[in-house]
């Protein structure tokens, strides 16, 4: 690994390239918070399915097109007079200190639990932070993403269930309230059950440990595995998958699931 002069030297030669591209490039000198934004969104969710598919050389470098944008914001911001990217590390480290006491103070935390409960409670008592519990979910995560957020923040309030295992009395109840509406025939109502089922299912999932959006994307990539197994075996035999059978279909995924794809 490198040493801590080496990485400060790399940073500020990152800097130095940063504002040159700024005065230099045309498409970086048009550049606005605004225009900057969506691919900002494209370039974390490039981050997120490398850490996904565990590419360690492919998170180094979509890390480096996030820090990008991370710099390229406080540029825009210090052309502006508001702020620069000092000023953005110096209100990251007073946050750090002040929501680690128990790093930087004397309160005690053992387990990262107390750490999630304390960090809560500081956080409502910023000058300027969020002024309830769930004022701190971003309006704009991913609604699965969202959903685990909001239920994780209400449990470190201490609203949560005894037992874990209770949860399952909740889905078994929001299904059964889904199969009503959907026996009905009425659409609105239903929909609205199964965003409750969802949302029991992924407090399950929170309760047990496991991230929901995680375990769906493994899902999601199993099933393209499959499904291009199939697509494959399909050409292989001089058929379309439209001109296939059904049971034509689930042999060729069987076989695929005896593959372990």
């Amino acid at each position: 690994m490198h040493t801590r002069e080496e990485k400060m030297e790399a940073f500020g030669r990152f800097l130095d390239i940063l504002d040159e591209l700024r005065v230099k490039c045309p498409w970086d000198r048009k550049q606005t918070n605004e225009s900057l934004r969506p691919n900002t969104i494209e370039e974390t969710y490039e981050l997120c399915d490398a850490i996904v598919k565990n590419d360690k050389q492919e998170i180094c470098k979509e890390l480096g097109d996030v820090l990008l944008h991370v710099a390229f914001y406080a540029k825009i911001g210090s052309e502006t007079g508001d702020f620069d990217i000092k000023d953005v590390c110096d209100k990251l480290c007073d946050k750090l200190i002040f929501r680690h006491p128990h790093v930087f103070g004397d309160v005690e935390a053992e387990t990262a639990g107390q750490v999630s409960q304390n960090w809560e409670q500081l956080k409502q008592k910023e000058k300027g932070g969020n002024k309830t519990v769930l004022s701190g979910v971003p309006a704009a995560l991913p609604t699965l993403i969202k959903a685990y957020r909001i239920q994780d923040k209400a449990r470190n309030v201490g609203f949560d269930w005894d037992e874990k295992e209770q949860v399952w009395d909740k889905v078994r109840e929001e299904f059964a309230e889904l199969q009503t509406e959907i026996n009905r025939l009425d659409k609105d109502k239903a929909e609205a059950e199964f965003g409750d089922l969802f949302f029991s299912i992924i407090n399950a999932a929170r309760l047990y440990g496991i991230n929901p959006d995680n375990a769906l994307e493994r899902t999601n990539q199993k099933f393209i595995r499959r499904f291009n197994y199939v697509e494959e075996q399909s050409l292989n035999a001089g058929k379309s998958l439209k001109e296939m059978t059904l049971e034509e279909m689930d042999t060729f995924w069987n076989e695929a699931k005896r593959q372990g794809l």
